[in-house]
């Protein structure tokens, strides 16, 4: 029941939001985002780590084919449940500060691209997972090709193109997979673990599977369509991508590509990691020379997201718990680091290095959430983004001490873009851009300081997060060594 819920508020509420204009339906779709968080944390509350999976359902949706609408939660699932449902109401507030044209359409495609993160989050069919895969795709699409920048059509459309192509690579493997289970075939998740394929198939079924997770998430070379997306779209929109969206790409490979294709795995796993690696040190070096401060995020991003990769193909116990807790840290870090640049743009009109200066001394407040966010992305101890990127390259190491020392070269280079973006926007002389800067608002500290406790309570506590995942991360570390 809890499942079914987390999955129709947002629909319902955006339904609802369709019908309501003005400033009525951001309180609207505020309210239904914290409706759905609230369920969450009720599902979070009654949620046992060592039962499996639990709070599930199952209607029979093709039944000639044995497809079914089945979704539940086990520790993974609720890890990014909660990710999404504590983000969503956050992203919305985030909002009240500005005004949108179409305001019932805006706030509506995010509840239901927020129905569709928690729908991939739970789906226990394969093809009701691929359903809301792809129809997370399309409220996002809307969301930067109606409210986005001035090269918003062409940037979109290269969005489209890759992650549809990617998609297709995935929806040829999972209907194999299907075909291949015995007797009146099955799209079960679990039916699937339970495949025995040679090695030559699960060498291409593999392939299939990570291009499209790859394209999502994004990996090194698949990621020229993400530093113009993320720059191009509305903040919200940008939020919604790179704290949430990329993160069913990393969710992706853990729950299908590596319990399935164990072989295929263990053929190209070194190839999948090193480009993982390669990816961290090649975005960290282009993050180092951007003046845009949305653009500089971006391929933070992109370099972080290359770190999780490297943990979940390093198949190890800290390698996947590095993963699952640097998804959490990074989605709180990313989205708080958007928000604060799209504060400075809004009072400065320049996202740009070399137009800013000096807003520290007019901004306290804001100057102290910044350096939390920042230190917790840089992965300073007692921070959030320490404990995901420790347990990150503890894994990778055991994997090859190699790639290890060279994935921990993320630690230097973050500090590097973060420190120097931070230092040429916050301090030195004020520039004309920043010599009437204001700080916070009630509305923008009621989003930065959830984010910030979070970052303290991530750090300090993490086993608050990590003994909600690890039997289900045993589960599939056993499917990949079985």
């Amino acid at each position: 029941m809890l499942t079914i819920l987390l999955v129709l508020i947002p629909i319902v509420t955006g339904l609802l939001a369709l019908s309501v204009g003005g400033r009525t339906v951001r309180q609207l779709a505020l309210l239904g985002a914290l409706a759905e968080l609230v369920t969450a944390v009720v599902a979070w509350t009654q949620f046992d780590p060592a039962a499996g999976t639990q709070f599930g359902f199952k209607y029979t949706w093709i039944a000639s084919a044995g497809i079914s609408f089945s979704a539940g939660i086990d520790g993974i699932s609720l890890l990014l449940v909660l990710l999404t449902t504590f983000l969503t109401p956050l992203i919305i507030l985030s909002t009240f500060g500005y005004d949108y044209k179409n305001s019932s359409a805006f706030y509506a495609l995010i509840l239901f691209m927020e129905a569709a993160l928690v729908g991939v989050f739970t789906a226990t069919d394969v093809f009701l997972f691929y359903l809301f895969f792809e129809a997370a795709l399309i409220p996002v699409y809307f969301l930067a090709a109606v409210w986005g920048g001035e090269n918003r059509l062409k940037v979109t459309f290269k969005f489209f193109v890759y992650t549809i192509f990617g998609s297709l690579f995935m929806l040829v493997a999972l209907v194999y997979l299907y075909f291949q289970t015995p007797g009146e075939h099955t799209s079960e998740i679990t039916a699937l673990y339970d495949l025995i394929l040679d090695a030559k198939t699960q060498s291409w079924v593999f392939w299939g599977l990570f291009i499209a997770f790859a394209i999502k998430m994004p990996l090194f070379p698949f990621h020229t369509w993400q530093p113009d997306t993320y720059t191009e779209s509305p903040t919200p929109a940008t939020m919604l991508l790179s704290g949430i969206m990329l993160k069913m790409g990393v969710y992706g490979l853990i729950r299908l590509l590596l319990p399935i294709v164990p072989l295929g795995l263990a053929q190209w796993g070194e190839v999948a990691i090193v480009l993982s690696v390669i990816g961290i040190v090649y975005g960290s070096i282009i993050a180092i020379q951007q003046r845009d401060m949305k653009r500089l995020i971006a391929y933070s991003s992109f370099a972080h997201v290359g770190l999780m990769a490297a943990g979940v193909f390093s198949t190890t116990l800290n390698g996947l718990q590095g993963a699952l807790i640097q998804m959490l840290a990074h989605g709180i870090n990313v989205v708080g680091m958007f928000f604060i640049v799209e504060i400075i743009y809004s009072r400065t009109k320049s996202r740009y290095l070399d137009h800013l200066g000096g807003i520290t001394q007019k901004t306290p407040h804001l100057t102290v959430y910044f350096m939390i966010l920042l230190l917790g992305s840089v992965a300073l101890p007692l921070t959030n983004g320490f404990v995901g990127e420790f347990l990150l390259l503890a894994g990778v190491f055991e994997y090859n001490n190699w790639l290890g020392a060279v994935a921990g070269l993320t630690i230097i280079l973050g500090a590097v873009y973060l420190l120097r973006m931070f230092q040429k926007a916050m301090f030195g002389a004020p520039s004309a851009a920043s010599e009437s800067f204001k700080d916070l608002t009630v509305s923008e500290r009621a989003v930065l300081i959830p984010l910030a406790i979070m970052v303290f309570w991530i750090g300090i506590y993490p086993s608050t997060f990590l003994k909600m995942t690890e039997p289900a991360v045993h589960q599939i570390l056993r499917f990949i060594n079985s």
